[in-house]
């Protein structure tokens, strides 16, 4: 039942990840567009080129992070490993700090680990878990993790974009981008609190405010470029 859990917040964390950037970078991308040209084409072609190079990019970083966790593990497993073998008093005296803290006096202590000790590979998960916080990752988390990243990112990604694919005049596709978009964000930050023990209607607000003045200040900026 652990393991699960722990799989499905990495997911919620990774889909949060994507929709998240995925939802604002691209709003703020046509509205900075919309401010400058009138022509959709240009928008939309502008908005899936970023899209594609943004969910790619997201993706990698993903993968990266995954990557990362995983290698960390192992060297440090490694090292655990080595020092059990190597020093085993001091490592055992660290497993009786563990104890310790929770106030176990030194004779249970000393029980324990000895018995702890008969078993090389729960003695090292022992370690790595309270000693250093380390959990074993999914060997697949950094492949997962790239592809809920990528993937929310294109379907956050379209939301905003979707009006210019129907209306040809960009200010009037603004104003439809705008009206989903926010409701959109609403809507995410309302489930994105209430996942992660937040007030909703306050979390809903702030994604949604965030996205606004992101678009807002990329539409007038590029106002005032406009050449």
């Amino acid at each position: 039942m652990e393991e699960q859990h722990l799989q499905s917040s990495d997911f919620i964390k990774d889909v949060v990840i994507g929709m998240a950037d995925g939802l604002t970078v691209p709003f703020a991308l046509a509205a900075g567009l919309s401010g400058a040209v009138s022509s959709t084409a240009i928008i939309t072609t502008a908005g899936i080129a970023e899209i594609v190079a943004g969910s790619i990019a997201m993706g990698l970083g993903g993968y990266l992070a995954g990557q990362t966790e995983v290698e960390h593990y192992d060297a440090e497993l490694k090292r655990e490993y080595e020092e059990v073998e190597r020093v085993p008093e001091t490592e055992k005296q660290e497993v009786k700090e563990v104890f310790a803290e929770y106030g176990l006096d030194d004779a249970t202590q000393t029980l324990i680990v000895e018995a702890l000790a008969k078993n090389k590979d729960k003695w090292v998960e022992f370690m790595m878990r309270f000693e250093l916080g380390l959990e074993k990752p999914d060997i697949n988390r950094a492949r997962n993790s790239a592809l809920t990243i990528g993937i929310s990112y294109i379907i956050g990604g379209i939301i905003p974009l979707s009006p210019y694919f129907f209306v040809k005049d960009a200010h009037e596709a603004l104003k439809y981008s705008v009206l989903i978009t926010l409701i959109t964000l609403f809507v995410f930050g309302y489930f994105k609190a209430k996942v992660t023990g937040q007030n909703p209607l306050a979390g809903a607000l702030k994604v949604m405010t965030i996205g606004a003045m992101a678009a807002g200040a990329a539409f007038y900026v590029a106002k005032l470029f406009e050449i």
